[in-house]
């Protein structure tokens, strides 16, 4: 891939208004109705943003539209948990194996009786316990701030999507329980459950979602405001997980297809990363039947083809320092 920050403006933002206009033409898929709130969302809007990890941000359509983070958030949440507790103590609660069944699927590991990973709805859950337990009653608090922070300014949580949530969410529920009876998530659950239908209730646009994926790109160092957001081994481990699990069970697909980590959410947003280079957010409500944004998919499918973005694409140079090291190393 090319250095993004040597492209001409006029280039990435052509490539962007292309990519826009090719996917704008996807017309399928449905918004979301289990939630009831997530059915009144109006399905036309479909913006791409793209921020650099210099700092830079490109956009092009809808892009600053609110809409709720939904299981965007769940990569963010594991990646302070990570920091809070440790990795060892993560896993020993929640595991990393992609699951292929969908995100709310009332399964775990039958080995393990642990949760398969934190992307799905019984990880995440898992995830807002370990939260809950550091910090108590200030766990919604010290959430939506390390929102704010790698999106660099001041979020807000919908409450009418949150009473939604918390009014319909008996599958979350059931799953809840099933969690305590594993030894996954300490009592008591209703406090738990209530982050969990908190966190996914933040209003985010599609350029806060670049510029949250920007700041874990930029090794968890916010490249618009300049301040180290996430842990750096928080957030490898985090960039890991969401590679092999962050699209549902579409996930192994969006690996050979796209080869970005990423995240998606019901609310019709997603989270990529191209590490130490791009943070990418896209939104489009219409979902298709795995949970993913149609026009979202199709536009991170364009721009990995067009720019070269996927992991192991011969055009990507791959990490500057591994480069580095190797260059000085003597030959014979």
């Amino acid at each position: 891939m090319d250095d993004f920050e040597t492209m001409p403006v006029f280039g990435v933002d052509a490539i962007l208004r292309d990519v826009h206009a090719q996917a704008l033409g996807r017309e399928e898929g449905e918004v979301a109705d289990y939630i009831p709130e997530l059915a009144k969302a109006d399905p036309a809007p479909f913006g791409i943003a793209v921020a650099t990890s210099r700092g830079r941000l490109h956009e092009i359509g809808d892009t600053r539209i609110p809409f709720t983070i939904q299981s965007v958030s769940k990569a963010l949440t594991y990646c302070m948990a990570l920091e809070l507790v440790g990795r060892a103590e993560v896993l020993r609660r929640v595991g990393v194996e992609p699951s292929g069944d969908q995100f709310n699927a009332i399964e775990f590991d039958p080995v393990t009786r642990r949760p398969y990973n934190p992307m799905v709805n019984a990880g995440a859950i898992t995830v807002a316990g370990i939260l809950r337990d550091v910090h108590g009653d200030g766990a919604f608090d010290a959430v939506i701030a390390r929102f704010s922070e790698a999106a660099g300014r001041p979020l807000a949580m919908n409450e009418a999507v949150y009473s939604s949530e918390a009014a319909t969410g008996h599958r979350n529920r059931a799953i809840g329980h099933l969690l305590v009876g594993a030894g996954a998530l300490a009592e008591p659950m209703d406090s738990a459950l209530d982050l969990y239908f908190r966190q996914c209730s933040i209003e985010v646009t599609a350029a806060d979602l670049a510029v949250m994926g920007a700041t874990i790109a930029h090794l968890g160092d916010n490249p618009i405001t300049g301040r180290q957001v996430f842990d750096v081994a928080a957030v490898r481990d985090t960039q890991a997980v969401m590679f092999t699990c962050g699209m549902y069970d579409y996930s192994g697909n969006w690996a050979f297809d796209v080869g970005v980590p990423a995240k998606s959410g019901v609310g019709g947003g997603i989270l990529g990363v191209v590490n130490r280079q791009l943070g990418i957010g896209t939104y489009s409500p219409r979902l298709d039947r795995k949970g993913n944004s149609v026009r979202g998919v199709e536009a991170f499918r364009l721009l990995s083809a067009e720019m070269g973005l996927h992991s192991f694409d011969l055009t990507n140079p791959g990490s500057a320092f591994v480069d580095s090291f190797f260059a000085e190393m003597p030959r014979g």
